[in-house]
C-alpha cells in the first residue's frame, strides 16, 4: 500500500461501524471520516481518532463524500440505493453490507456506467460465504449441489428463541420475510423464507437451518447453468424456526415489521458472547468420481487494540475491509459492479483482514506495535 493514507467515508456509527472504523483506522493506510445522524455514537468513534460529521438527508451525504477514495456504507439496507447512486455520480468507490436482494439488483444497474467500483454485500452472508461457495464450486469438474449455512448465534442461549440480537434487527426481519433466491433443478427461482427445514450437528452441537433471504448474494446468477442446486439457509439452535413461524405467519407480524422490530428490540437482549457458525458443502464429479467436500468453520470474538469485538462485528467488518483493501491494492477491478465471488478464497485468507476467517488474528499496524 502507498504511504499516503486513502480518505475513507464510513457511513454508520453503530456496532459494525465501530468495528470497521477501528480496523481501517489502525491499519495505517486509511484515514476515516465517520458520518452518522447520532451525535452520541459519533462521540464514541471520535475516541478512536476518526474525524466525525453529522449527516441527515442525501444532500448532506453528497457533501460528505466529496473527495473521498471510497465510501463504506454501514447504514440500514434501505439507504443502499441512494448512497450508491451518489457514489456512482461522484466517481467514488462504494462498498456495503446489504442483504437486500432488490437493492443489490438496483446497484448492479447503477454500475453499468459507473467510473468507480460498486461492490455491495461485502459482509459475512452475503459476503464471505459467497466467496467460500464459489471456491468450492470451482473444485469440481461437474457441480451438482452447493449448500451454504451460516448462523450468528449466542454462545449461551437462555430464552425460548435460543437467540440474541447480534446485528441489524431490520436486516434480520428482512431475511425472515423476503423471498429467497436459489437454484433448484438447474433453474433460478425463489423459495419461501422459513421453509426448507433441516437439522445437522457440528462439533457435537445440534443445529437447525431454514431458508432466509439474501445470503447468497449474486452467486446464483454466477452459477446458473453450472449447478443443479444452490441454496442458503440460516443456522439456529433447535426450536427457533417454529417460534418465528408463529410470530410471522400465525400472528401475521410479517405484515407489521415495525411492530416486530419494536418487540424484538424490547424483549430480546443483545450479547457480545457470540459465535459464527459456517457450514458449506458441495458435491459433484471430479475425474469421473462422485465426491463431496465441506468447509466448516466457527469464528469467535477477539480483542483489537484494546477493544473487544464480538464475533459478528469481527466477521462482518473483516469482509468489507478486505474488499476495500483488495480494490485499493489493484487486486480487484477498478470500476463497475463487483460481486463477492470475484474474490479468490486464498487471496482473502491471506489478506490482513480476511485472515480472521482462517482463525488467525488481524494483521494491523497496532498489532505490530504491540509485538515490539
Amino acid at each position: 500500500m502507498s504511504t499516503t493514507t486513502k480518505p475513507i467515508v464510513l457511513l454508520g456509527a453503530g456496532k459494525i461501524g465501530f468495528a470497521i472504523a477501528l480496523m481501517l483506522e489502525r491499519s495505517g493506510d486509511y484515514s476515516v471520516l465517520v458520518a452518522d445522524q447520532d451525535a452520541g455514537r459519533l462521540a464514541v468513534l471520535a475516541g478512536l481518532g476518526c474525524e466525525t460529521r453529522q449527516i441527515g438527508d442525501d444532500a448532506s451525504v453528497a457533501r460528505c463524500i466529496e473527495g473521498a477514495y471510497a465510501v463504506v456504507n454501514a447504514l440500514p439496507f434501505h439507504r443502499a440505493i441512494a448512497v450508491a447512486g451518489l457514489c456512482a455520480k461522484a466517481g467514488v468507490h462504494y462498498f456495503d453490507l446489504t442483504e437486500d436482494v432488490a437493492s443489490t439488483h438496483a446497484i448492479q444497474a447503477l454500475a453499468q456506467d459507473a467510473r468507480s467500483v460498486l461492490m455491495p454485500q461485502c459482509g459475512l452472508a452475503p459476503g464471505f460465504i459467497g466467496i467460500v461457495g464459489n471456491a468450492l464450486a470451482r473444485r469440481f469438474d461437474t457441480l451438482l449441489d452447493l449448500r451454504m449455512r451460516v448462523g450468528a448465534l449466542p454462545r449461551y442461549p437462555s430464552n425460548s428463541l435460543r437467540y440474541n440480537l447480534t446485528w441489524s434487527t431490520e436486516g434480520l426481519i428482512n431475511e425472515y420475510c423476503n423471498p429467497c433466491e436459489a437454484i433448484v433443478d438447474g433453474q433460478l427461482t425463489t423459495v419461501p423464507a422459513l421453509e426448507g427445514y433441516e437439522t445437522f450437528a457440528l462439533d457435537g452441537v445440534e443445529y437447525e437451518a431454514f431458508n432466509t433471504s439474501g445470503g447468497l448474494g449474486t452467486l446464483p446468477a454466477t452459477l446458473l447453468g453450472r449447478a443443479r442446486n444452490v441454496d442458503y439457509k440460516s443456522v439456529r439452535y433447535p426450536g427457533h424456526c417454529s417460534i418465528m413461524k408463529l410470530l410471522l405467519n400465525d400472528l401475521r407480524l410479517r405484515d407489521r415489521r415495525d411492530l416486530l422490530k419494536d418487540i424484538f428490540e424490547s424483549a430480546i437482549p443483545t450479547t457480545e458472547q457470540d459465535v459464527i457458525v459456517i457450514q458449506a458443502s458441495a458435491s459433484g464429479y471430479r475425474h469421473g468420481r462422485l465426491e463431496e467436500e465441506s468447509y466448516p468453520i466457527r469464528v469467535f470474538g477477539a480483542e483489537v487494540d484494546g477493544h473487544r469485538l464480538s464475533a459478528i462485528q469481527l466477521s462482518t467488518a473483516a469482509g468489507i475491509c478486505a474488499a476495500l483493501d483488495l480494490v485499493a491494492q489493484g487486486v480487484l477491478p477498478q470500476q463497475g459492479f463487483v460481486g463477492q465471488e470475484a474474490i479468490d478464497l486464498e487471496v482473502l485468507l491471506n489478506n490482513r483482514y480476511g485472515r480472521i476467517y482462517a482463525g488467525k488474528p488481524l494483521a494491523l499496524a497496532c498489532n505490530a506495535m504491540a509485538d515490539r
